[in-house]
């Protein structure tokens, strides 16, 4: 059974036991939470109906916090003399996926 789910602008696929970096989520690390699902394969049962869909859930535990690779950018401005140089990292959560359980 695996689970494509929404989290952070993006779409995963997952199954239980999996590792996913996602865009920050706030809680604490060993809190759960609740990871939307858009679609959901059961075998040869797939659900795509956003009523049916919405019957399942996708729980996750936080592993804790990380971060991206680091991303060098370079401002430059021709015969003036004008350099900047600045980085960026990005903070992602770590999250194991626990369960993917059907609802009523």
């Amino acid at each position: 059974m695996y689970a494509i789910v929404r989290c952070g602008g993006r779409q995963e696929k997952v199954a239980v036991d999996d590792v996913l970096t996602v865009d920050k989520v706030a809680g604490e690390v060993g809190s759960t939470v609740t990871l939307p699902a858009v679609l959901v394969v059961d075998g040869d049962n797939v659900v795509s109906a956003p009523g049916e869909v919405a019957k399942y859930t996708v729980t996750a535990e936080i592993l804790g916090a990380t971060k991206g690779p680091k991303i060098n950018i370079m401002h430059y401005r021709n015969k003036t003399g004008y350099k900047r140089r600045m980085g960026h990292r990005q903070p992602y959560t770590q999250v194991k996926v626990t369960g993917i359980k059907a609802g009523k």
